[in-house]
């Protein structure tokens, strides 16, 4: 999974919402994490780290920790990412892999370019917790 969290497990946000509007709010980011996770699954990079996880599960806490990054009302309260990823033996190429399945989803929802990369570039810091290699 993404995402960079603070303390506690809880995801620092962005100050406003726009982002999280041009994101189609909570409806829009519940149907791009739908089909992120079906890319996920079926993307052989991918696939072999999300198989054995709670899908449904992954799925609300992704759209929590997005909308939360994106200025939207929800927060997150799962895990943080450094701890969740600990054991998973994620490379870099795991998580530039996961990163491309998202920028799929996102064109696939008709995210402008230039919010996609807002988001991106929230999420980036993420990957010091989320890369765990053995």
């Amino acid at each position: 999974m993404l995402f960079a969290s603070a303390a506690q497990g809880q995801i620092i946000a962005v100050k406003d919402d726009q982002l999280y509007k041009a994101f189609g709010e909570k409806a829009g980011l519940i149907a791009l994490m739908g089909d992120f996770m079906l890319r996920l699954l079926a993307d052989a990079r991918t696939g072999p780290h999300f198989k054995p996880a709670n899908q449904q599960r992954v799925k609300e806490q992704l759209v929590d920790q997005l909308c939360s990054l994106s200025g939207g009302p929800y927060v997150y309260k799962g895990a943080d990412m450094k701890s969740s990823h600990a054991n998973l033996d994620i490379k870099k190429s795991d998580f530039h892999a996961l990163v491309e399945v998202l920028q799929a989803s996102m064109d696939a929802k008709g995210i402008a370019p230039r919010k996609q990369n807002e988001m991106l570039a929230l999420l980036a810091p993420m990957n010091r917790d989320i890369i765990t290699p053995r």
